[in-house]
């Protein structure tokens, strides 16, 4: 077997729409195909061996009760592959079910498709699963406990931590996108100019300087024993020699601990000696400079969340301990609670495992006890000094038992902090008493607090906090989200984006859109290229200042990766014609409408898809919407468009040489069509559809109708607003035209364009690219013929095919049609046009096939503003 290529689905995609993080890989099964599981020899039994649990997972046809069943009775060994993915994810801690096993139209190629929890636990799993059929068809051993073990210390590595798991879940619950950032635990939560920015739980809300204030100890004590807040009396220190005068003004017991710590590191508790505190000293020091000498507070460690200088929880911690029981070790206690399944390393779940470090073994000395002694029955021994759970501890909720008056000091304290969340450590014997100089004292104040311990507490009540995090980014029950206009279809998309985005633009909106040009934030480009994938529309939905976003979906970005969001308030669909057919598997204009249909199941039950009712499969793609549907057409008189009218249904046409929006029987006239400079006049077909479902976007959107219109005469074809879209340049004795059209169906519209264009001699520079069929490549060079009277033929991305190659099939489909047409070749794309230009005849219409739309338009005009300096000097 081989594997050919693994694709990480990111977000809606070919494969499922709602599932949106698949692994898609590509595998040769080779002569394998040939054999089903029940016909190779010793290979069940080996199977149910090494992975006895796939009797516990479902066959993802539900035939048979177990997915072993179903390999006894026969299957694919590429089958098997699926399931074996999903079943190594699960055991190492995934809950991984969807699967799916697919062939493509070559013999032995098959797509395994199944769901991920971190990518690359996925793409290990999809490699890790190919490599223990192979083994087991060869009749070798396989290891399935490391291949676990890597899986789960991949999943530890990319994982989100408790409390932000807790936060996107509640994000997630709200309809609040949320895209992850970097490898950690930084989180975009919404989209655009509604964005929040959160990593853990500090937020973009949260001020800098709070922050920098509460990790400083020493100045957080000071601010609050200013504002008689009860805190423990201190001195901070940076020599040793300072540490005996510190003792004296301090008096025991103390502690010592870093000046900017945190999790507990550097402080140790209960000093009563010198020898402590000089080591205690030493230990602040590993972590900062300077060292807090802090007077011990007797009593119960307290956490107190404050958030949006509200209380939200308080959990009483206890420090990481075990219970003799007269038999174990103080190692195998150790051992013996760390084998909860509740507890993992460092974050990763609810509570941390026991570590045995120095701290541990200090407290073991000072007590004369070794790792080997046994604790007697029920004798209790902490084994930190601190209770943070970053290092063993429990936690126990009292919210409910906590006296008002230490509600109303917590939510000071935030305040005068100036900390929107934050934890509040606070030592007191009871806080079902108000908290006083005498019974308590505030220890330290943090920013960033850990959530899980309010979460999911060992002991008490689970507090969701997250829920007034969230709350307070978002308050008033909003998402986050600002309009997002996904566009879609073979031909036209960037057009129709460019010109729904111009007219968000004059309806005051600050847009952010993407093509295959670019990408523009407020009409200004910020990347020349092809950003119609995930990563184009990431970019904008990532930036602050958008308050509308119009993303142009192309084919190649959904099968590389999915879509770049997750939804969207409006859809279009242009149109489906053959086009990249025979790449990526997309053999069939059927499929290649699957494809593009993604884009549109991705609307909002509340939004809406506009859909080409002029075109088939556009059409039928209603069928399989769950959101509203509007539909536009160059004929008033569509059937379809009629009786969707009838039922009250959005619709944009043509009528009497008028664009029309419709909604049921009530007709609104927009402008005529002649007199929209998108249309030439009214002579370019292919432009006219483009402006239907803008005009419907643009109304769903409430965009008022006399701005509507003002947009539509605003928007006039050039290099500025429609780079490479019907790109007119007058020169002195002739015209040039550059366009970017790429396959049969541009040129079908083109001709057409082309027959009412006056000219004494039309010139087509054309090129075809390298990844098409013969036979569309062919049928460039045949529309060609119909349309130029000299055809100059340009190499631009072959992408696997010689120019040659490519001369030799555009030539070919252009004799077909006329063998006496004068056909050059001028492989470069600015050496084609400079010889057009210098044999250019009075009146000649030069139309000029573009790859490097941004290049070739400043040669272009670069060669009018030669021509005028010439005429000037004459």
């Amino acid at each position: 077997m081989k594997i050919i290529e693994i694709k990480v689905m990111r977000g809606a995609n070919y494969w499922s729409n709602k599932r949106k993080k698949l692994i898609v890989m590509k595998l040769d099964i080779g002569d394998w195909e040939q054999k089903l599981t029940n016909t190779i020899e010793g290979f069940c039994e080996a199977l149910e061996q090494l992975l006895p649990s796939l009797k516990n997972r479902q066959c993802s046809e539900g035939v048979e009760n177990s997915f072993l069943e179903r390999v006894k009775k026969g299957t694919l060994v590429g089958h098997v592959v699926e399931h074996i993915a999903l079943e190594l994810q699960s055991l190492a801690g995934m809950e991984c079910g969807f699967g799916q096993t697919r062939s493509t139209n070559v013999k032995g190629i098959y797509h395994v498709i199944f769901s991920y929890n971190t990518e690359r636990a996925g793409k290990y799993a999809a490699k890790a699963a190919v490599d223990l059929v192979e083994k087991l068809l060869a009749g070798l051993e396989y290891n399935v406990d490391t291949a676990i073990q890597e899986l789960q210390s991949l999943y530890n590595r990319e994982k989100l931590g408790p409390s932000t798991f807790a936060i996107v879940n509640e994000a997630e619950s709200r309809n609040i996108p949320y895209t992850r950032l970097n490898d950690d635990s930084l989180l975009m939560l919404g989209q655009g100019c509604n964005q929040k920015i959160i990593r853990a739980s500090i937020a973009s809300t949260t001020s800098s300087i709070a922050v920098d204030m509460a990790s400083n100890k020493n100045a957080t004590r000071d601010l609050l024993s200013r504002s008689y807040i009860p805190v423990p009396k201190g001195l901070l220190i940076d020599k040793i020699t300072e540490l005996e005068e510190a003792l004296k003004k301090i008096g025991f017991p103390l502690v010592t601990k870093p000046v900017n710590g945190n999790h507990g590191r550097g402080i140790t508790t209960q000093i009563t000696t010198l020898e402590q505190a000089q080591n205690g000293f030493y230990d602040a020091q590993k972590i900062s400079e300077d060292v807090i000498i802090e007077r011990f507070i007797s009593g119960n460690d307290y956490r107190f969340l404050v958030i949006n200088y509200k209380l939200a929880a308080v959990a009483k911690r206890t420090p990481a301990l075990v219970t003799g029981n007269g038999i174990a070790t103080i190692e195998e206690l150790i051992h013996e609670t760390n084998t909860d399944p509740n507890r993992g390393e460092g974050h990763q779940k609810v509570l941390t495992k026991i570590a045995i470090d120095a701290a541990t073994l200090s407290i073991l000395a000072a007590k004369e006890l070794r790792l080997d002694s046994v604790l007697p029955l029920g004798e209790i021994l902490f084994l930190k000094d601190t209770a943070n759970l970053s290092s063993g501890g429990t936690a126990t909720d009292v919210t409910d038992l906590v006296h008002p008056l230490n509600v109303f000091i917590a939510e000071r304290i935030a305040r005068l902090m100036n900390l929107d969340i934050c934890g509040i450590d606070i030592m007191a014997e009871d806080v079902t008493i108000p908290i006083t100089e005498k019974n308590g004292a505030v220890i330290e104040v943090n920013a960033g607090p850990g959530l899980r311990m309010h979460l999911s507490p060992t002991e008490g009540m689970a507090r969701n906090v997250a829920k007034p995090l969230v709350n307070m980014l978002f308050p008033n029950n909003a998402n986050g989200r600002i309009p997002v206009v996904a566009v879609s279809g073979t031909n036209g998309k960037t057009t129709v984006t460019r010109l729904i985005a111009h007219l968000a633009q004059a309806a005051g909106h600050h847009t952010g859109y993407t093509t295959t040009d670019g990408i523009y934030i407020d009409g200004t480009t910020i990347r020349f290229g092809d950003c119609s994938g995930p990563g184009g529309s990431a970019t904008v939905l990532r930036d602050p200042l958008v308050d509308f976003a119009v993303l142009e979906c192309a084919r190649g970005g959904i099968l590389r990766s999915g879509l770049g969001f997750d939804k969207c308030n409006i859809s279009v669909v242009t149109n489906v014609t053959e086009d990249h057919l025979g790449l990526n598997d997309i053999d069939t204009i059927e499929q290649l409408a699957r494809v593009k249909a993604v884009v549109a199941q991705s609307t909002f039950e509340t939004g809406t898809a506009i859909l080409n009712a002029d075109d088939d499969l556009v059409y039928q793609m209603k069928n399989n919407l769950e959101c509203n549907i509007a539909l536009f057409s160059m004929h008033a008189n569509n059937e379809r468009i009629k009786k969707h009218c009838s039922e009250g249904g959005l619709a944009a046409f043509i009528e009497d040489n008028y664009f029309v929006i419709s909604k049921g029987e009530s007709k609104t006239k927009i402008a005529a069509v002649n007199e929209v400079p998108l249309t030439f006049s009214g002579t370019c077909e292919f432009m006219i559809k483009n402006v239907l479902p803008a005009l419907l976007a643009a109304s769903i959107s409430n965009f008022p109708t006399e701005t509507i219109t003002a947009g539509l005469n605003s928007f006039i074809p050039s290099p500025t607003l429609t780079p490479g879209r019907m790109n007119v340049f007058e020169f002195k004795n002739f015209r040039l035209m550059i366009d970017y059209v790429h396959n049969t169906d541009g040129y079908v519209q083109m001709q057409k364009f082309m027959e009412q264009v006056d000219a004494t001699k039309k010139t087509g520079i054309i090129s075809a690219t390298g990844d098409r069929r013969v036979e569309d490549i062919k049928n460039i060079g045949r529309y060609s013929a119909q349309m130029f009277d000299e055809i100059i033929i340009r190499h631009g991305d072959n992408r696997g095919r010689t120019s040659e190659d490519l001369s030799m099939m555009l030539s070919d489909g252009i004799r077909e049609i006329d063998s006496n047409i004068k056909v050059s070749i001028i492989s470069n794309e600015i050496e084609s046009v400079q010889y057009a230009i210098d044999h250019a005849q009075n009146g000649e219409f030069i139309f000029v096939c573009v790859d490097d739309i941004q290049n070739t338009l400043a040669y272009v005009q670069q060669q009018i503003e030669k021509e005028n300096i010439v005429i000037d000097l004459v």
